[in-house]
């Protein structure tokens, strides 16, 4: 039997993925939560689990889904799948450079769902055809595609802050954000800062 956790901050959400696990003979839901804070406490506490199901954005000041899965992956070596509607680049290099073990999108037929907690479970890799086909497109045309902090410095430019405040939030100098947005440019083929971000919404970037 695979022990399944949900974490999501939307309660029919929540409700969906658990109907989905429910059908399915080899699984069970051993506990849900609406906050990444939460789920980490319940691991703390001795809670176990097979797979975690985690949703990608808790809301304005929580932890984000990548946050969390850095620890659940190192603190207490569970396999994350993320079930999210967040599909960017930014998004999914996020999840995966945090220790995700899949990532699909909620849109995902149930099918495709189940198996992929099946392939969680066993230690496999569990990629949604979307993620996928993203994925390849960055291997593919490497020189077009952003690293996981250019499309970071990329969002926060996206969110209106100055290169100041930018070097600030992620700890480096002005000068190490004004290199990541020079290389951003080059591989975009944009002028400005305003231009590369506006190109990165219109690609799915952001």
């Amino acid at each position: 039997m695979i022990d399944v956790v949900l974490a999501d901050d939307h309660p029919v959400v929540r409700a969906g993925l658990r109907a989905v696990v429910d059908t399915q003979a080899d699984m069970r839901v051993v506990h849900e939560t609406s906050s990444a804070e939460d789920l980490l406490r319940w691991l703390a506490d001795g809670g176990r689990a097979d797979v975690v199901l985690l949703d990608l954005r808790f809301g304005a000041g929580r932890m984000s889904g990548a946050e969390a899965t850095g620890v659940v992956v190192r603190d207490h070596s569970t396999p994350v799948l993320v079930v999210t509607t967040y599909g960017t680049d930014a998004d999914i290099l996020a999840a995966v450079e945090a220790g995700a073990t899949g990532y699909l999108l909620k849109d995902a037929p149930t099918e495709e769902l189940a198996g992929a907690v099946r392939s969680a479970a066993a230690g496999q890799v569990a990629l949604g055809a979307d993620v996928q086909r993203r994925l390849l497109g960055r291997m593919r045309h490497p020189g077009e595609s952003l690293s996981a902090r250019e499309l970071e410095v990329l969002r926060l430019v996206a969110a209106g802050r100055s290169n100041e405040a930018i070097a600030r939030e992620l700890f480096v100098s002005v000068a190490t954000v004004k290199s990541h947005l020079a290389h951003v440019n080059t591989k975009l083929g944009t002028q400005s800062r305003t231009e590369a971000a506006a190109v990165a919404r219109e690609r799915g970037m952001l």
